[in-house]
């Protein structure tokens, strides 16, 4: 009797399987279709290409990416420990024409570090994605020299959020800065208008990784719309695109 009963729930899987997995398909088919559709409308809807995001992580390159732009940004690939992000844009003219050099160690780690570590005058940068200096250097100087042929502050964006040492007194200080166009996300309130609390976290400690982050951004304000206009603001379009993971 126990062959027959086996054979039977053999059947049934092979029959239960395929539908579980035509499902997922389908459901991976039209996310697939939805992200295409909405990436073709926010490039049609957002055409200004003349912007800088500067980031202490991987969050503005993201935004290249979804519009489809060459970086106008050194800031791609890379994070910036807070303290030495915060001195950065304290004279960022200053520091961004400074020659950039390599080091071994970084003064914020005692780990192994495999990537390359860059460093502006005492400033460190990690390239994190990188291979090797050579890349690091080349690909460095190209945007910041595609950077610098955007003059106007006014078409900077300035991001930070609570990662890597950065506690509400680096965030207030963010905020002080004589830039027109700053955001911040942290896990914690901040009594500043364009701050964001963020209920997404890593054990309760920070936000996520700049990547993730980016992708929860558009619950808490329309990221595209910002870099277009300066306007900080939330819709339902940014919202669903958040919800269906389609950015």
């Amino acid at each position: 009797m126990l062959a027959p009963l086996c054979k039977i729930k053999l059947v049934m899987s092979d029959l239960v399987q395929p539908k579980i997995m035509s499902k997922h398909n389908h459901k991976k088919k039209y996310q697939d279709n939805f992200q295409r559709l909405t990436q073709k409308l926010d490039r049609k809807l957002y055409k200004n290409k003349d912007f800088v995001v500067v980031s202490n992580n991987c969050w503005g390159a993201e935004i290249y990416k979804r519009l489809g732009l060459a970086y106008n940004t050194p800031f791609v690939g890379l994070f910036i420990f807070a303290p030495d992000y915060i001195k950065l844009l304290e004279q960022f003219d200053s520091y961004i024409n400074c020659e950039l050099s390599f080091v071994k160690e970084s003064k914020w780690s005692n780990a192994t570090i495999l990537y390359p570590i860059g460093l502006l005058n005492d400033i460190e940068i990690h390239f994190m994605h990188y291979k090797d200096n050579e890349e690091a250097l080349s690909k460095w100087l190209r945007r910041v020299n595609r950077m610098k042929q955007i003059i106007d502050k006014d078409k900077y964006f300035f991001k930070i959020c609570d990662r890597d040492f950065a506690d509400s007194n680096i965030l207030k200080q963010f905020h002080k800065l004589p830039y027109k166009n700053k955001i911040s996300f942290g896990i914690s309130d901040l009594d500043y208008k364009n701050h964001f609390k963020i209920e997404e976290n890593e054990d309760h400690k920070t936000v996520p990784d700049g990547i993730k982050l980016y992708q929860f951004s558009y619950k808490y304000m329309d990221v595209l719309k910002w870099v277009n206009s300066g306007k900080v603001c939330i819709n339902i379009y940014s919202k669903l695109k958040c919800y269906y993971k389609v950015v």
